[in-house]
Protein backbone atom coordinates (compact mmCIF):
# COMPACT_ATOMS: atom_id res chain seq x y z
CA UNK A 1 0.00 0.00 0.00
CA UNK A 2 1.35 3.34 -0.75
CA UNK A 3 2.29 6.16 1.25
CA UNK A 4 -0.48 9.00 2.04
CA UNK A 5 0.55 11.78 -0.21
CA UNK A 6 0.81 15.63 2.12
CA UNK A 7 -2.03 17.04 0.98
CA UNK A 8 -1.92 21.18 1.50
CA UNK A 9 -5.08 23.05 1.04
CA UNK A 10 -5.05 27.07 0.97
CA UNK A 11 -8.35 28.64 1.46
CA UNK A 12 -7.91 32.40 0.21
CA UNK A 13 -10.79 34.97 0.72
CA UNK A 14 -13.70 32.74 1.24
CA UNK A 15 -16.32 33.93 3.65
CA UNK A 16 -17.69 30.31 4.88
CA UNK A 17 -18.42 28.98 8.32
CA UNK A 18 -15.45 27.05 9.57
CA UNK A 19 -16.95 24.04 9.92
CA UNK A 20 -17.93 23.97 6.26
CA UNK A 21 -14.06 24.53 5.13
CA UNK A 22 -13.22 21.32 7.40
CA UNK A 23 -15.85 19.19 5.74
CA UNK A 24 -14.16 19.75 2.40
CA UNK A 25 -11.02 19.63 3.88
CA UNK A 26 -11.48 15.77 5.24
CA UNK A 27 -13.03 15.16 1.65
CA UNK A 28 -10.07 16.44 -0.31
CA UNK A 29 -7.92 14.06 1.96
CA UNK A 30 -9.83 11.15 1.31
CA UNK A 31 -10.19 11.74 -2.60
CA UNK A 32 -6.27 12.61 -2.46
CA UNK A 33 -5.79 9.05 -0.22
CA UNK A 34 -7.74 7.53 -2.88
CA UNK A 35 -6.00 8.85 -5.52
CA UNK A 36 -2.59 7.39 -3.91
CA UNK A 37 -3.40 3.75 -3.60
CA UNK A 38 -4.04 4.08 -7.50
CA UNK A 39 -0.79 6.03 -8.87
CA UNK A 40 1.71 5.66 -6.16
CA UNK A 41 4.18 8.14 -7.85
CA UNK A 42 1.91 10.71 -5.98
CA UNK A 43 3.75 12.68 -3.15
CA UNK A 44 2.16 16.09 -2.81
CA UNK A 45 -1.18 17.06 -4.11
CA UNK A 46 -1.94 20.89 -3.35
CA UNK A 47 -5.29 22.82 -3.91
CA UNK A 48 -6.06 26.40 -3.81
CA UNK A 49 -9.94 27.54 -3.07
CA UNK A 50 -10.90 30.96 -3.84
CA UNK A 51 -13.67 33.11 -4.14
CA UNK A 52 -14.22 33.85 -7.75
CA UNK A 53 -17.18 36.15 -8.40
CA UNK A 54 -20.16 34.89 -7.30
CA UNK A 55 -18.44 31.27 -6.90
CA UNK A 56 -15.41 29.40 -5.91
CA UNK A 57 -12.10 28.93 -8.32
CA UNK A 58 -10.21 25.35 -7.35
CA UNK A 59 -6.56 25.43 -9.14
CA UNK A 60 -4.73 22.06 -8.22
CA UNK A 61 -1.22 20.44 -8.31
CA UNK A 62 -0.36 16.93 -8.08
CA UNK A 63 3.29 16.34 -8.14
CA UNK A 64 5.79 13.21 -7.21
CA UNK A 65 8.58 10.94 -9.37
CA UNK A 66 8.31 11.61 -12.83
CA UNK A 67 4.95 13.31 -12.55
CA UNK A 68 3.36 16.92 -12.28
CA UNK A 69 0.12 17.29 -13.34
CA UNK A 70 -2.80 20.59 -13.05
CA UNK A 71 -6.78 20.92 -12.89
CA UNK A 72 -8.60 23.70 -12.64
CA UNK A 73 -12.49 23.86 -11.91
CA UNK A 74 -14.95 26.56 -11.21
CA UNK A 75 -18.22 26.33 -9.40
CA UNK A 76 -20.93 27.74 -6.90
CA UNK A 77 -19.64 25.81 -3.33
CA UNK A 78 -16.12 24.91 -2.35
CA UNK A 79 -17.12 21.18 -2.31
CA UNK A 80 -18.10 20.62 -5.76
CA UNK A 81 -15.68 23.02 -7.07
CA UNK A 82 -12.44 20.77 -5.46
CA UNK A 83 -14.29 17.38 -6.57
CA UNK A 84 -14.35 18.82 -10.28
CA UNK A 85 -10.07 19.78 -10.08
CA UNK A 86 -9.55 15.97 -8.43
CA UNK A 87 -11.60 14.18 -11.30
CA UNK A 88 -9.17 16.47 -13.81
CA UNK A 89 -6.39 15.85 -12.00
CA UNK A 90 -7.36 11.79 -11.93
CA UNK A 91 -7.93 12.39 -15.37
CA UNK A 92 -4.95 13.27 -16.20
CA UNK A 93 -2.74 11.24 -14.07
CA UNK A 94 -4.40 8.31 -15.56
CA UNK A 95 -3.40 9.77 -19.08
CA UNK A 96 0.12 10.23 -18.11
CA UNK A 97 0.49 6.67 -16.51
CA UNK A 98 -1.26 4.76 -19.12
CA UNK A 99 1.36 6.18 -21.15
CA UNK A 100 4.43 5.42 -19.30
CA UNK A 101 3.02 1.86 -18.73
CA UNK A 102 1.90 0.91 -22.02
CA UNK A 103 4.13 3.01 -24.52
CA UNK A 104 6.31 0.03 -24.52
CA UNK A 105 3.90 -2.60 -24.81
CA UNK A 106 2.11 -1.19 -27.74
CA UNK A 107 5.69 -0.21 -29.26
CA UNK A 108 6.49 -4.14 -28.72
CA UNK A 109 3.47 -5.15 -30.62
CA UNK A 110 3.98 -3.24 -33.60
CA UNK A 111 7.77 -4.69 -34.72
CA UNK A 112 6.74 -7.71 -36.41
CA UNK A 113 7.97 -11.23 -34.59
CA UNK A 114 11.22 -12.71 -36.20
CA UNK A 115 10.53 -15.21 -38.95
CA UNK A 116 12.67 -18.69 -38.62
CA UNK A 117 13.93 -20.06 -41.37
CA UNK A 118 12.82 -23.90 -40.78
CA UNK A 119 14.30 -25.21 -44.08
Amino acid sequence: MADSPSVVVHFKDLEIEESVLEQVRVSIEKRCEALAQEFAEIQRVELTIEADGAGVSVHGHATGKNTDVAGHALASEPGPASDQALVKIERALRKQHDKRIYAQRREAQKVPPKRRNTT
